[in-house]
């Protein structure tokens, strides 16, 4: 099992190019088995996540080709298996997004119940509900979602939360359903819209993206198309606040500035200059500490959950005292206790966790809980004295493209060791 040896080195600088967003890939990755006609995908990011749902496809008799430059292939007109085994669907919870194109393409879908991070209940009813509505008879028995359908029929679904990848499912399934569905209450995320825009490309009739309410007309069909896959908003934001917290100064190229308000926000409240220049981003601290930021998640637009524990780090170090309330996820604090091995001082009560900075951090040995806690104990790597052993970084490599190669190019000191 790999680990990572992070050994603080003082203020990042340079330039790092953004990736592919993973949370838009995995989605028009799965809503390629709705076209009838091949599909060229571009800026697909190399993430063990993608490479679990390109294997999910081909297990389905979907054929994928991976070229150069991030770019992937994709024809569906194999598709042979309308099942995803709980071995492939267990390590991934967007596995679940090939249910709404499998039952609205092929009337059938037999999907595992998903696994993923360890950070809280993200229940897959409202997938369920929504399908329903729509004409599909769902039975969930044996730890497995099997649903029938004939054509699906247009609905009016008001959704009970905000749900991501449930809007996916729901959006994807509704493209060829008989008639209008209404989506209510819909996700406004940048990938939810990035998706509308790679279906529209196939033929699909999607109005309101990026607003709470979707209008979707069926048609009969989709056919091929090509996308280009919008940048991870995620990525960027971690890249930025690696150069806060170790008062450096970097460039974040091809960042798409625009999905980054609320976190460019709070990295200015930091004290940072932050400016726009096209589609990249420059930050720069001036060499100055970090001032201690108020973060509250919420669902896009307001500040995004999987922000939250790279500006705790941040805070762990900052000048002042902060506060984190996580709103999006009842188990997102457990890096925490991984932090405070490293000295930093967090108070928890419940979904608040109030961060005292202070001058520095001392290496520590840490395990990494999720994805984004993963990427947070790098970053406290980053300005800790001594070496910080991240163990567990699986859950990093989901996300994260070839993170330590990028911090080594803005001169951070970190590399992948094998146990």
């Amino acid at each position: 099992m790999d680990q990572l040896i992070v050994t603080g080195n003082g203020a990042l600088t340079g330039e790092v190019r953004i990736s592919g967003a993973k949370n838009a890939a995995l989605p028009i990755l799965a809503a390629t088995m709705l076209a009838d006609g091949p599909i060229l995908i571009d800026n697909v990011p190399h993430l063990h996540d993608v490479t679990t749902m390109i294997e999910l496809l081909g297990r389905m008799g979907v054929q994928v080709t991976l070229g150069e430059r991030m770019q992937v292939e994709v024809d569906p007109r194999g598709v042979h298996t309308l099942a995803a085994p709980y071995e492939l669907v267990k390590t991934m919870r967007a596995s679940i997004l090939v249910l709404g194109p499998l039952l609205a393409r092929y009337g059938e879908a037999e999907v595992s119940l998903p696994g993923g991070c360890a950070i809280g209940s993200r229940p897959v009813d409202l997938h369920i509900r929504g399908l329903t509505a729509m004409g599909a008879e769902i039975r969930v028995e044996n730890g497995y979602i099997r649903a029938r359908a004939g054509r699906l029929k247009g609905a009016r679904i008001v959704l009970e939360t905000v749900t991501v990848t449930g809007t996916e499912n729901l959006m994807m399934a509704a493209c060829l359903a008989d008639g209008e569905t209404i989506i209510e209450n819909a996700a406004r995320e940048p990938e939810v819209v990035d998706l509308a825009r790679f279906l529209s490309a196939m033929g699909a009739r999607i109005e309101g993206a990026g607003t709470d309410t979707l209008r979707i007309q069926g048609v009969r069909s989709l056919h091929g198309a090509r996308h280009q896959v919008l940048p991870d908003r995620i990525e960027a934001g971690t890249y930025l606040v690696a150069g806060a917290i170790t008062r450096g100064k970097i460039m974040a190229r091809g960042a798409c500035p625009g999905v980054l308000d609320a976190v460019l926000q709070k990295l200015r409240e930091a004290g940072a200059e932050v400016t726009v220049h096209g589609e990249d981003i420059e930050l720069d601290t001036g060499g100055r500490r970090p001032s201690a930021v108020n973060v509250r998640t919420a669902p896009y637009p307001a500040f995004p959950t999987d922000m939250q524990a790279q500006f705790m780090a941040l805070n762990t170090v900052a000048d002042g005292v902060g506060t984190i309330a996580e709103t999006v996820f009842e188990n997102r604090f457990m890096h925490v206790q991984e932090m405070q091995r490293m000295g930093a001082r967090i108070q928890v009560e419940g979904n608040l966790a109030v961060v005292t900075g202070c001058e520095t951090l001392t290496g520590a040995p840490v395990m990494a809980t999720d994805l984004r806690a993963s990427a947070s104990l790098v970053l406290a790597g980053l300005v800790a004295e001594g070496d910080t052993t991240v163990d567990r970084i699986y859950h990093l490599d989901r996300g994260y493209e070839r993170i330590e190669e990028k911090l080594g190019q803005l001169g951070a000191k970190i590399r992948r060791v094998r146990k």
